[in-house]
């Protein structure tokens, strides 16, 4: 989502950061049932984002917008306007294109919206190349380099013997407005927390600045929980000036930031340096929170 510019050096990176995890806002409550959970998260303007639910019925929210600078937080339902997605898992702005974004369903489904005031209209769909036997997708993040595109996504895995796949390709639009992808490479990631039978590896991506690879994991034991979760650093992707795409995950990743009680599916860097963290927490609604994770 953000130009990667060079490779940190991430053992040092992670071991700073791990040790300010913990300083960050307070979650705010954003939903109050199922409906209401976070599942992803796109930048918008100072203060707002736009927020994907993971309905699936007829004529149930799909996309808000959340005034997350404000006391309190405030949501604010969107009129989607045109062919409805089941189960969206995941937003990201198109950088260079104000006010334009992919949202993407969990069966790999990619809609590229235009947001206008209250409305987003849907463009163009299309599905993401590539879909493994029962990938669930619920991380999706974009880069840009001098006009050029590359998408990262990633099937979140299912516990200790399935690991999340991680998707990457470059990206370019057709005239009409459609996605089209290249070349897709694939990597296999294990969170380091949580573990156990529900877990998932990956429930959402975001890209720094720096090129540095964040992903949320989360465990789900069902509806009423018990949920946790995790921010971890997880490795470097660099858009090469060629259009190409490198993935380099980190061998041995350590978390940002663990959450117990709380299921984050959404991760998203704002300007600044600080991530804004959402989560679907099921019965128990959704929340926010910001957290020092996206800096240099």
């Amino acid at each position: 989502m953000k130009l990667p510019l060079r490779f940190a050096a991430a053992g040092v990176l992670v071991a700073l950061l791990a040790g300010s995890a913990q300083a960050a806002g307070p979650w705010r409550q954003v939903g109050a049932d199922a409906r209401g959970g976070v599942s992803g998260l796109a930048h918008e303007a100072a203060g707002t984002a736009l927020v994907v639910h993971d309905n699936k019925r007829s004529g149930q929210r799909r996309l808000s917008r959340l005034a997350y600078g404000t006391d309190p937080v405030t949501v604010t339902p969107l009129v989607w306007d045109g062919a409805e997605p089941v189960d969206l898992e995941a937003i990201e702005a198109i950088p260079g294109m104000p006010g334009e974004y992919l949202a993407v369903a969990a069966r790999g489904i990619v809609y590229r919206l235009k947001a206008d005031g209250t409305t987003a209209t849907v463009v163009e769909y299309t599905p993401l190349p590539a879909i493994g036997p029962g990938d669930d997708v619920e991380g999706f993040a974009l880069v840009a380099r001098d006009g050029r595109y590359a998408a990262l996504w990633a099937d979140r895995g299912e516990g200790p013997d399935r690991p999340a796949t991680l998707y990457s390709a470059p990206l370019a639009f057709a005239a009409w407005g459609e996605p089209r992808f290249g070349a897709v490479t694939r990597r296999a990631f294990t969170a380091p927390h949580p573990a156990g039978a529900g877990t998932r590896h990956i429930s959402d991506i975001t890209v720094t600045d720096s090129g540095r690879i964040l992903v949320g994991s989360a465990s789900d034991a069902g509806d009423d929980g018990p949920f946790g979760s995790a921010v971890t650093d997880a490795g470097q992707v660099v858009l090469t000036s060629t259009g190409g795409v490198r993935i380099a995950l980190t061998a041995r990743p350590v978390p940002l930031g663990t959450f117990p009680g709380h299921k984050v599916e959404a991760v998203e860097c704002l300007p600044g340096g600080d991530a804004l963290l959402g989560t679907d927490d099921e019965n128990l609604g959704g929340h926010v929170r910001t957290a020092p994770y996206c800096g240099a």
